[in-house]
């Protein structure tokens, strides 16, 4: 594969925003489609439709699982699993409980990361869990992370949504998603089966670029374009 077709194979093309309708799925799965990227990233009730308009393609078809913020319980983040795995959906994009990895309640952590992973497994699926690194904000906290889902036999760790908004002092949200610190903390802290994905402010070519230096070897985007036609003229590739 060519400089510009390895890149395309990182990206899980995010189709997650709340306003997104049926139409809005289609066109971006086109998207996905014409550039050969990796996967797409859907909401649950989307990932039937995901695959019809991408059969025959080599585009896989993901979904998120307790997403943006994590707070289902183990049993219903289980069967929200099952389920997306039953619909079609190849890979599962799980977001832990934010509020018990800050209470340092690693045992429910763990119980949980293990059941999905399994579930997920089972299901012959691939899972990613994401951190919400905007939240957990204690190196102390992601290291840890990363070596439960090393234990529990994760298939990948994930920075963030792309949806960790934080109130600032001028009491406006926003978020910082995916840093290179922060890949870098998860690439030497994670098993080495074990991958990482960023997501969440990864807007260009050079920060696709520099989290790729980091150690990762996926990332959510929705500049899918942007990036990869970036990479067609920097690397000189029709």
């Amino acid at each position: 594969m060519g400089t510009v077709a390895q890149l395309a194979k990182m990206i899980d093309h995010s189709i997650l925003n709340p306003s997104h309708t049926d139409e809005d799925l289609k066109k971006q799965c086109a998207v996905a489609k014409k550039y050969h990227v990796a996967s797409v990233c859907v909401k649950p009730y989307a990932i039937k439709m995901a695959v019809d308009c991408l059969k025959g393609s080599d585009v896989a078809v993901g979904c998120v699982i307790g997403f943006p913020h994590g707070n289902s319980s183990i049993p219903v983040k289980m069967f929200e699993a099952e389920q997306a795995c039953n619909d079609g959906a190849v890979e599962i994009d799980m977001v832990i409980n934010i509020g018990k990895a800050l209470s340092g309640d690693w045992k429910y952590i763990e119980k949980e990361i293990k059941s999905i992973t399994d579930t997920v497994h089972q299901n012959g699926a691939i899972v990613k869990v994401i951190f919400e690194t905007d939240f957990v904000t204690r190196t102390e906290d992601k290291i840890k992370l990363c070596e439960i889902c090393t234990r529990a036999g994760v298939d990948f760790v994930k920075t963030s949504t792309g949806y960790g908004y934080v109130k600032l002092p001028d009491g406006n949200y926003n978020y910082k998603g995916a840093t290179v610190a922060d890949i870098a903390l998860m690439r030497k802290h994670s098993g080495p089966k074990v991958q990482v994905k960023c997501a969440g402010g990864v807007r260009t070519l050079d920060d696709l670029l520099k989290m790729k230096t980091a150690g990762a070897t996926r990332s959510g985007a929705t500049a899918t374009e942007v990036i990869l036609e970036e990479a067609r003229k920097r690397f000189g590739e029709s």
